[in-house]
């Protein structure tokens, strides 16, 4: 593993420290009020403490520094020194932000300073209790100038003026710690900081020149350390390598010397001290250890679904010439047949397992984004956030990002109100948005809702009306006044701020949640608040469709959006304006749209004594029926996109190949709706 590999190796590791530390200051200020988790704290300062040693192995000097003053407030916290209090905890979180954009910097190789970086640490200085001075002077003090092998960082008179532990501590580090770019003068820097110490190189085992493997390690070191700090704070600063290391910590009689002890022959530990490769101990009550987990390039698993979506296919044709060969359905071929489908179908579902991941890191952007939100729109804003154990398919991930900071920011700006506001209404001055997610039906539910004012809907009508939107003397249902709020170039907003008043924002979330094969929906009651819900499909790659004829053409609808089919009596269809129809179902009337004559194969039907309709959920329109001619099966197809070679499709999703090898599209029912809407769709005359 070259230099560069293990940089990278570093960078990944860093991804799940960032995460463990947003996670863990969202439980300390979730806890404020029953008492803070010293488990957590610690949690929390070994993620940053443990970014701050790799970053030092790579002489990333600016994210060493914050890091470091970032770890010494923390410290501070931990030891009682400070407390907890919401201004605090909004100074971690900023800093936690800064961290990660610090690690993105350096990930890039870029060197320019991120802004407010040194007002940020002066903060953390003065709220740990240090003088800002003084801060400034440890941070340019925990540089990487090079140490003698012999280093005497603390001398050798460690018996006066202190009334703290004495150590002592054996050090051998393995090749593989030099191997992962770790440094041990970084180490034994960050150890002088805990006291006084005076360390000893020994160098028996170094061969003669001949004979030496640059590649292995041959030092070792023997420290004595004289500290106020507790044992496990030792334990702490080699958490990083606790792996690449051979290390024995020991409490010291406090009349014995270094000179007294002999490096692996530290005096006989007690029952807690730490010996061989450091281990912390394990967290009682916490359950078990973590799984081991393996981390493969995005490519490589993409070209593993690709291929077992050929095998699906594959196994579909081969179904497909059994039927038309004309074999038995009790043949035994039959039967090792349907146990390929099953097996097929359990092979798909586990390796799209593989590419699915939780949404955790994403509600923790949206937590910034609602804190950075609220800071310029000058409001106290709290978000909850729930299911963020709920696994979706990366793809999907990575398109959320852009809907949920729009609808965040939404609910910041126009859905939670002032504090003044909101104590005048005796609401709590902090607005409440909880984001959540779940599985629901073979598909997953995103909802942001807030405890603002609701949605005003007076005023979004008399904005619709200015805009020509809507006629003057138009009455809209409350429903069909909240969807307004999605046509685009709307906004209520009186004001032009960095959050909104371009009016651009909920159509694009709209229009974004459509491309994934999702719906959008809202509801809010005045004075107590708005949601928004976002139904998607669990993935991209494959879904359960509807096999139909449309006018002699095989086309696919997802299972998902597919409420019921019926055949109507004549008596259940009615006219509809110029043209249009509708059928009546347990006492509601839904709009009929004719497949075939919107995608242009034949003229419209006015009889459905042959045809079959599937009444499907959309969007916009709630319900619509589909005139279909025939259904033929109901299976798993895999998605092939058309955007590459054909661009967007008005009506059309996707495509799929069919067992017999032909190509069926996958209908769009939302587009379809609007097509079947224009006056200008496919088949018509333009």
């Amino acid at each position: 593993m070259d230099h560069a590999d293990i940089r990278e190796t570093f960078f990944t590791e860093c991804e799940d420290l960032l995460e463990a530390l947003h996670d863990g200051l969202a439980r300390i200020e979730y806890t404020l009020c029953i008492g803070m988790d010293a488990e957590t704290v610690n949690t929390v300062f070994r993620a940053v403490h443990s970014i701050k040693g790799g970053a030092g192995a790579f002489k990333l000097d600016q994210l060493v520094r914050f890091a470091h003053q970032f770890e010494t407030t923390l410290d501070a916290l931990r030891a009682g020194r400070i407390v907890a209090d919401p201004a605090l905890m909004g100074l971690l979180h900023r800093s936690a932000d800064q961290l990660s954009d610090l690690v993105q910097v350096a990930r890039a190789g870029n060197d320019a300073a991120c802004p407010n970086l040194l007002c940020l640490t002066h903060e953390l200085a003065a709220a740990a209790g240090e003088d800002e001075d003084n801060g400034d002077s440890d941070a340019e003090d925990f540089g990487f100038s090079p140490l003698s092998l012999d280093l005497d960082l603390g001398g050798s008179d460690l018996t006066s003026g202190s009334n703290g532990g004495r150590y002592a501590i054996a050090f051998s580090p393995t090749r593989a710690l030099y191997a992962c770019g770790n440094d041990t003068s970084v180490l034994l820097r960050v150890l002088s900081d805990l006291g006084r110490m005076e360390v000893r190189l020994d160098r028996s085992r170094l061969p003669d020149f001949d004979a030496l493997d640059w590649q292995e390690s041959w030092l070792d070191w023997q420290i004595i350390l004289e500290t106020d700090e507790p044992e496990h704070q030792i334990d702490e600063i080699f958490e990083f390598v606790e792996d690449l290391c051979r290390l024995e910590v020991s409490p010291l009689p406090e009349d014995m010397t270094l000179e007294e002890t002999e490096v692996g022959h530290a005096p006989e530990p007690p029952a807690s001290t730490v010996a061989g490769p450091l281990k912390k101990p394990a967290d009682e009550g916490r359950g078990s250890a973590p799984r081991a987990t393996v981390r493969v390039d995005l490519d490589r698993v993409d070209r593993l679904i690709n291929i077992v979506g050929e095998l699906v296919i594959n196994q579909a044709m081969l179904s497909q010439c059994v039927q038309d060969e004309g074999v038995p359905q009790r043949s035994p071929m039959r039967g090792r047949l349907d146990d390929f489908r099953s097996l097929a179908r359990e092979i798909q579902a586990s390796v799209m397992a593989i590419r699915a991941q939780a949404i955790k890191p994403l509600f923790q952007r949206m937590a910034r984004i609602a804190r950075e939100a609220a800071t310029s729109a000058g409001k106290q804003v709290r978000l909850v956030t729930e299911g963020e154990g709920t696994e979706v398919d990366k793809t999907v991930i990575e398109r959320l990002a852009d809907p949920l900071t729009h609808m965040i920011r939404n609910a910041v700006d126009h859905g939670i109100e002032t504090p003044e506001l909101r104590a005048s209404a005796g609401k709590s001055e902090t607005g409440m948005i909880t984001l959540s997610a779940a599985h629901r039906s073979g598909r997953v539910l995103i909802e942001v809702q807030d405890d603002g004012g609701g949605i005003n809907r007076p005023r979004v009508l008399e904005i619709a009306r200015s805009k020509g939107l809507v006629p003057e003397n138009a009455v809209l249902s409350d429903e069909e006044t909240d969807e307004l709020l999605f046509m685009p170039g709307f906004s209520t907003a009186s004001v032009l701020s960095d959050l909104s008043g371009r009016g651009v924002g909920m159509d694009v979330v709209r229009s974004t949640i459509e491309s994934l094969g999702g719906r959008v929906g809202i509801t809010s009651v005045p004075g107590h608040g708005t949601r928004f819900s976002i139904s998607l499909p669990l993935t991209l790659a494959v879904l359960d469709g509807m096999v139909v004829d449309v006018s002699g053409q095989t086309m696919v609808i997802p299972v998902s959006t597919i409420i019921e089919t019926l055949r109507p009596c004549p008596a259940d269809v009615h006219g509809l304006g110029s043209g249009g129809q509708v059928v009546g179902i347990r006492g509601s009337f839904v709009p009929i749209v004719d497949c075939g004559a919107v995608f242009g194969y034949r003229d419209p039907v006015h009889t459905y004594d042959k045809s079959v309709l599937l009444l499907v959920e959309t969007g916009r329109q709630k319900l619509c029926a589909l005139v279909v001619d025939a259904i033929h099966d109901q299976r798993q197809v895999v998605i092939k996109g058309l955007e590459t070679g054909y661009g967007d499709i008005p009506g059309i999703a996707a495509a799929t190949i069919l067992g017999d090898g032909r190509i069926a599209l996958i209908i769009d029912p939302e587009g379809l709706v609007e097509l079947g809407a224009s006056p200008h769709g496919p088949g018509s005359e333009l």
